[in-house]
This record gives structure tokens, C-alpha cells and sequence, in this order.
């Protein structure tokens, strides 16, 4: 009891955490590559394609 000098600390915060300079550098370049690999990912899905709509008309040519 002699040892202890005021109440105990509590645990930071993930944010307060996170947000010192070398945790920061760390957690930018996860945020960057979660970012680039969403975009990639979804840059590389294909689109639907519409279900029974067939070619489109073909315009007649004007005379």
C-alpha cells in the first residue's frame, strides 16, 4: 500500500491509442491498403447485365 501513488490509471481509448505517432503511422497504412483493396476489388466486378431486354434497336437511316 506504501508503493501506490493516487488511483489507478484507467486503459486508453483504441482513438487515444491510435492516434499516437508510431501506432498512427501503422494504423494509415492499414487504413490505405483496406481502401485500395476495397477499390480494387470493386473496380473488378463485373455488371449486371440486364435479364430479357435483347439488342438494342437499330435506328433506320433517314433518306
Amino acid at each position: 500500500m506504501e508503493n501506490e501513488k493516487g488511483p489507478p490509471q484507467k486503459p486508453k481509448s483504441f482513438l487515444q491509442w491510435a492516434t499516437t505517432p508510431p501506432q498512427a503511422y501503422t494504423v494509415y497504412l492499414i487504413c490505405l491498403v483496406l481502401v485500395w483493396g476495397l477499390s480494387f476489388y470493386a473496380g473488378m466486378l463485373k455488371p449486371k447485365k440486364p435479364v430479357g431486354l435483347g439488342p438494342p434497336p437499330i435506328s433506320a437511316p433517314r433518306n
